[in-house]
């Protein structure tokens, strides 16, 4: 069991300092951790130059963020970085919840067959963050900027300016754009004046990063009131290299300075472990938690993703995948208004998806934290009974919350969506993000999602025409048949997309189904690409009609 050694990230001083001038960016980053970096690679893999800048020259210190679902990693396989993250994690699906010393509950995450990714994989942040870093330096269109400090910012109607501080100085750069990474004390969302809103919850959590060698299972282990934590709850995870992540209630009168003390920290891990365990102590850190969201997510030029935007409690596993998932609903659109493709009010619809998202998400949270965290004594009784009977009776296991784990939210009332008309069956609504599934192509085995490109996809299931594209506008949308371009041997693209011969699907550039048709009508394509790219009002309401 070997310490991670955290790498040095080298400053360097950039060319518009040396030179003292003011040049003009399309896009600026500010942070980069997880969702910065990947709010790099998705704007760059979409042709657009970015700069990131970090006051930091090295990764997250500690695990920090350790669980990444299923969605992210698609994500991060479009942008051509899933697989060592797979590689380097752990993979996992099963999880299991026990009241005091009796499993009372377990749930599995994805029990169908026939995905490319696992569930969720659990890799401490430092190792994704170092991942990233790799593959943005890779990359000629990311200019990763270390010892970087944004220290004040002034929006103009068509520009923000920055006044960035290094270890040579203070200088004036200028973005069109700025994605705001900064996380939950952004210095950004201050800058910008922009209120940030929501719940405190009055608890304190303790994480430990422990290496040992121990025969858990590769599973998620929720105790509620166990034997060797009496009245609290504790959480367990493997990650990478025999690293254990452990996670213990304290309540709210613990004294934080006092808890990380490590003849503190290690009788807890004795009474869990037992005696004769071998660990040792790799991180610890105390953590309150909140569940609150920014007022907007565009600030004029500058728009907020991740932690900077939207907090949830870390039960559930819902802070740094939603963030991703901002990036994939932003990064588009925004290729787009650069590109001259689309308006400004494109970028709206990120406000509007996203905080239907962020809220969603902190409605799961605040729900699992109350469960996981009674404050009334009928709540307590409450939650242990359920807990009691979920161990015999299937009715009460659906409430049991350890923390709902991250899903995609659908933005099922999302102003992009043309609303079905024909009676398509399935899940796959309007607003839903791609379903994938294993194909052929040439004869050779694939991935449905593979084949969906960074424009707008046409999916249509038969020999339904002999096009290729379809052109709209400024937009050319790819069509793909099912059964000329693709193979679906199992059947199973057209049983998750409710497909019959004519079925026809339009994605957005992120992977998103925009509209539906139970056959493949070019002006029904065209009106819905318009409305998904965000074409003006008026032009969405005669649309729409």
């Amino acid at each position: 069991m070997t310490s991670y050694i955290y790498p040095k990230f080298g400053y360097r001083r950039c060319q518009e300092q040396a030179e003292g001038i003011v040049k003009r960016h399309p896009i600026v980053v500010i942070g980069a951790g997880p969702i910065g970096l990947t709010a790099a690679l998705d704007c760059a893999a979409r042709g657009q130059p970015v700069v990131v800048l970090d006051d930091n020259d090295t990764v997250s210190i500690g695990s920090r963020a350790v669980c990444y679902a299923k969605r992210p990693l698609e994500i991060w396989d479009r942008l051509g970085c899933a697989a060592p993250m797979v590689g380097r994690g752990v993979s996992w699906n099963v999880g299991k919840v026990f009241f005091r010393d009796e499993l009372s509950y377990q749930f599995d995450l994805l029990p169908e067959a026939d995905h490319q990714w696992p569930a969720m994989i659990n890799l401490q942040q430092y190792h994704l963050e170092e991942m990233l870093v790799a593959q943005c330096r890779a990359n000629p269109l990311i200019e990763l900027r270390w010892k970087h400090r944004l220290i004040s910012l002034k929006q103009a109607a068509d520009h923000a300016t920055l006044a960035v501080e290094t270890p040579d100085g203070i200088f004036t750069m200028e973005a069109q754009w700025v994605i705001a990474c900064d996380g939950a004390n952004s210095d950004v969302r201050k800058m910008v004046g922009a209120e940030f809103t929501g719940q405190f919850f009055q608890d304190r959590f303790l994480i430990a990063d422990v290496a040992m060698k121990a025969d858990f299972p590769t599973e998620r282990w929720f105790w509620f009131d166990p034997p060797f934590h009496p009245g609290q709850s504790v959480l367990l995870h493997r990650q990478a290299d025999n690293i254990w992540r452990i996670d213990f209630q304290l309540g709210w009168e613990a004294n934080p300075d006092e808890e990380k003390r490590p003849e503190r920290v290690i009788p807890r891990i004795r009474a869990m472990l037992g005696e004769d365990t071998e660990f040792a102590l790799e991180w610890v850190s105390i953590y309150q938690f909140a569940c609150r969201r920014i007022d907007n997510f565009r600030q004029g030029r500058v728009l907020f993703a991740g932690d900077a935007a939207h907090q949830v409690s870390p039960f559930g596993a819902r802070g740094a995948n939603t963030g991703v998932q901002d990036i994939d609903n932003l990064a588009w659109k925004l290729a787009m208004v650069l590109r001259g493709e689309a308006s400004e009010a494109l970028l709206d619809s990120y406000h509007e998806e996203r905080a239907y998202a962020a809220d969603d998400n902190i409605l799961n949270s605040t729900r699992a934290t109350d469960f996981i965290t009674p404050k009334t004594k009928p709540s307590r009784y409450f939650r242990d009974a359920v807990l009691e009977l979920a161990r015999h009776h299937g009715f009460a296991r659906p409430l049991v919350n350890s923390g709902r784990l991250s899903t995609p939210t659908p933005y099922l009332t999302s102003a992009l969506n043309t609303p079905d008309q024909d009676a398509v069956p399935g899940g796959m609504r309007p607003g839903t993000n791609a379903a994938d599934a294993p194909i052929a192509v040439d004869g050779k085995p694939a991935w449905f999602l593979h084949c969906l490109g960074d424009g707008f996809t046409v999916v249509a299931f038969g020999k339904v025409s002999d096009k290729t594209e379809i052109a709209v506008g400024p937009f050319t949308a790819k069509l793909i048949l099912v059964g000329r371009d693709i193979e679906d041997p199992t059947g199973l693209l057209a049983e998750r997309y409710g497909a019959a011969p004519g079925t026809t699907y339009l994605f957005r550039p992120d992977q998103y189904v925009a509209a539906r048709w139970s056959g493949l009508d070019e002006a029904k394509i065209t009106q819905a690409v318009l409305r998904a790219a965000g074409h003006d009002t008026a032009d969405r309401t005669e649309l729409a009609a």
